[in-house]
């Protein structure tokens, strides 16, 4: 079957579908950017809690390490883990709807070439 062959309506579902996929994959990028900037702060809270009260810390602000107070930085941290645990939610919702409309859609251009496979006379 040519380009040609095709209708135009079946043309803009497979447009459709190409768009959903790159969608998908945009979406499983982000949720694996945001699980591993969630990752990275576990690691940093958990290297908080091992130091003791008199400790030295500091952060990164752009090139540079400033010094910071520990409980500031640990819960400034905690709130990004709270905000990445939102975006996570978020994502995964976004992720599941694109799924299913992936799947609908390729169901729907799954039957439609089917139906133009089929001989017309019997």
């Amino acid at each position: 079957m040519s380009t040609q062959e095709i209708p135009p309506w079946l043309r803009e579902q497979l447009a459709r579908f190409e768009q959903l996929q790159q969608s998908l994959q945009a979406i499983l990028a982000q949720k694996q950017q945001v699980e591993f900037e969630q990752s990275e702060d576990e690691k940093a809270l958990a290297e908080l809690k091992k130091l003791g009260p008199d400790g030295v810390v500091y952060k990164s602000a752009g090139s540079l390490l400033v010094k910071a107070n520990k409980e500031e930085l640990q819960k400034e941290i905690e709130e990004r883990r709270d905000l990445s645990n939102t975006r996570l939610a978020v994502l995964a919702k976004q992720e599941q709807r694109v799924r299913e409309s992936v799947k609908e859609l390729q169901s729907k251009i799954d039957e439609a070439v089917r139906a133009r496979q089929q001989p017309t006379g019997s």
